[in-house]
């Protein structure tokens, strides 16, 4: 056992959207690492959180309607019981929202400045004459500086990939109302991230971990390293020392946040959070492929210089794909983690297992709803669980339950392989090397049991008969508790079919050695249920269906006959006048001239246009619309618009009011 405690962190869930199954590539295997190291003797602590802040936190609550604190809690409960769920079980599940957080990134912020490591700076941000704001990170879109592809106000997420700062980013675009932004100066406060190269070098080539996370950032490094611009023109957020003007970016206090939930756990749990965090140490952050440049550059660089100590390893996940498709909730090719999983009362075990066992940790993982099937079916049904049923049925049928005697020398010497190599492997992140060297020493029992056929010797030999099951039932011990970290629920009912009446999760890995005591066992079932064909078709068709609808090929569009299409009267109209309705924030009711009168009508464009702009403008209408009351206004027509930005349709000649289109 090592002295030094090991802390284990995963990577902050956003609140602003529902679990997926992104999110479970980290969370997953983390969470069997830690159950895995606690039963190897380690003094292990999970701690975890929401990330609260930033600007598309900011965004989807105005979308919403309510604040950005109410988003996240509601997303922070969503993701605390959905972990739970999936049987990811944190120390401290925290908010990055909450005071711990808000108090130590001021500490650290604070310490950065006075170690000289912050400096003041007059940037060019984007700014938006409509909206009448500066346009931070996702606020605004534009094109990449470096490799021309579009890409968000703080990062090149479709192109190169590249951390942008705040005025690189060209041609910028306000993302609420569409209206091209302009530059303005405006002061923010930079972090010296350049002049810790020689520090993160040779940091990298020692930090343990996965070699992504360490590769990727070594090239990064070689290749340039530039200060890091640490505030953002918000309300929402933990305010810079001293200025109640700006907000310190979201990268900062988000990892902080680590340090924050330590300190909750501590304070509750009568320990000091400072022997976690503070010179040498033994923290281990499990991450995503996409944030392995925070991780890896900028946050050991934030704390070496606030006099921190530096993570001891870093874990990086491979990206996810569905149904050999890029992972994409726009495009459909998403799997919610409740909606289409839990919800559906499919095992999370299964799950767990799927995502530790499909492929090398640091690889792309690719989820499809028939493969899924496939490997649960052949390799957890067929194999695992085969074995323990047709062992302990055979041991309660035949004996009673767990026969008497010594387990075979071999038998021992084939278990404490398995656990030095499952042992080995864990503690190399190697996930799948190690499901597999469980799964073999399932499939070692089944050809063991099927050798020496129990079922033909108890008619000639019950001793001999009662030896094979004895030797049997010691293995099936070692399984259950091999493959708790992996499947914690179906270990545990393995457990209890076994006679014993306490938690598979207190006994050391290593009991899987001792022989397990003769004792009465009631009648076993199943460990598993086979998924069926139709259920996989089931699900398979729900996740097109979703694809489908998300790329608009649900249903063909309906054709229409010229006679249908000549009922609709649309014309030319001026608009004379517009005002905000009232209680709404997206409708203006304007007064348009279409030539034989005057019509009443209520349009969606408030987030778009002020009714200063409408005034005098030609529009296109169709006017032979039944009358509708929208917020109590009477509508009689509809004005044209195209996109999701409300572009009204202009004729590109002047033309008078009522002048029908053809």
């Amino acid at each position: 056992m090592n002295p030094q405690p090991l802390l284990v962190t995963c990577g902050l869930p956003y609140t602003n959207g529902p679990c997926h199954l992104g999110h479970l590539r980290t969370y997953v295997p983390a969470d069997a690492y830690v159950r895995y190291m606690r039963r190897a003797g380690e003094e292990v602590v999970f701690v975890c959180g929401s990330d609260n802040h930033g600007t598309p936190i900011v965004v989807s609550a105005e979308d919403a309607g309510i604040s950005p604190r109410a988003l996240s809690e509601h997303y922070h409960h969503h993701f605390a019981e959905t972990f739970k769920r999936m049987g990811v079980i944190f120390d401290r599940f925290g908010m990055t929202d909450d005071p711990a957080t808000h108090h130590r990134t001021q500490a650290i912020v604070s310490a950065l400045v006075k170690n000289g490591y912050i400096y003041k700076q007059i940037v060019h941000q984007a700014y938006c004459t409509k909206c009448r704001r500066f346009l931070p990170d996702r606020y605004v879109e534009g094109i990449c500086p470096h490799c021309g592809t579009p890409a968000r106000g703080d990062e090149c997420d479709q192109g190169c990939g590249r951390h942008l700062e705040p005025g690189e980013i060209k041609d910028p675009v306000c993302k609420v109302c569409g209206t091209k932004a302009e530059f303005r100066d405006q002061e923010h406060y930079f972090f010296k991230l350049s002049e810790f190269r020689d520090f993160l070098l040779p940091f990298l080539e020692n930090v343990r971990g996965t070699s992504n996370a360490k590769n990727y950032a070594i090239g990064w490094i070689k290749d340039e390293l530039h200060d890091w611009c640490i505030t953002r023109t918000l309300e929402w957020g933990v305010k810079f020392p001293g200025r109640d003007d700006l907000v310190v970016y979201v990268w900062v206090d988000a990892p902080i946040g680590y340090i924050a939930f330590t300190e909750e756990w501590a304070e509750k749990s009568g320990r000091d959070w400072k022997r976690y965090w503070c010179g040498e140490n033994r923290v281990t952050h499990f991450i995503g492929g996409d944030i392995i440049y925070h991780h890896s550059i900028f946050w050991p660089a934030l704390l070496k210089g606030a006099g921190y100590g530096v993570p001891h390893a870093i874990v990086a996940s491979g990206m996810v794909k569905v149904d050999d498709h890029k992972f994409s909730k726009s495009r459909g090719y998403v799997v919610w983690t409740n909606d289409d999983y839990l919800d559906k009362g499919l095992p999370a075990d299964y799950l767990r297992y799927y995502l530790l066992a499909y492929t090398s940790h640091t690889k792309e993982l690719n989820f499809s709803w028939k493969i899924f099937g496939e490997r649960i079916n052949n390799e957890v049904v067929n194999i695992l669980g085969n074995f323990v049923y047709r062992t302990l049925f055979f041991a309660q049928k035949e004996f009673g339950g767990i026969p008497p005697g010594p387990v075979d020398p071999e038998i021992v010497a084939e278990i404490a392989k398995s656990l030095a190599t499952v042992d080995a492997l864990m503690r190399d992140y190697e996930f799948k090397g190690a499901v597999d060297a469980i799964m073999g020493l399932a499939a070692f029992g089944n050809t063991y049991i099927q050798n020496n056929a129990p079922w033909k010797l108890v008619k000639t030999d019950r001793t001999a008969a009662a030896r094979v099951i004895r030797n049997c039932v010691q293995i099936v011990k070692a399984l259950a508790l091999l493959i708790e970290p992996v499947m914690p629920d179906s270990a545990q009912r393995c457990w209890e079919m076994l006679g014993s009446k306490d938690k598979v999760a207190a006994h050391p890995v290593g009991d899987a050695t001792c022989p397990v005591p003769e004792t009465c066992i009631s009648v076993p079932v199943p460990l598993f249920v086979k998924m069926e064909d139709d259920q996989i078709a089931e699900l398979d068709a729900l996740l097109r269906k979703r694809v489908a609808e998300a790329n608009g090929k649900m249903e063909k569009t309906p054709t229409v006959s010229f006679e249908e299409f000549q009922k609709l009267e649309i014309r030319t109209g001026r608009v004379l006048s517009a005002e905000p309705v009232p209680k709404s924030n997206k409708l203006l009711k304007l007064m348009v001239d279409i030539g034989t009168e005057k019509r009443q009508i209520v349009a969606g464009m408030q987030q778009f246009y002020t009714p200063g702009e409408l005034v005098g403008k030609d529009v296109v209408v169709v006017v032979n619309l039944a009358p509708a009351r929208i917020f109590g206004v009477e509508s009689n027509g509809m004005v044209l618009a195209a996109g999701d930005a409300a572009s009204i349709l202009v004729p590109l000649k002047p033309v008078e009011p009522g002048s029908k289109i053809r």
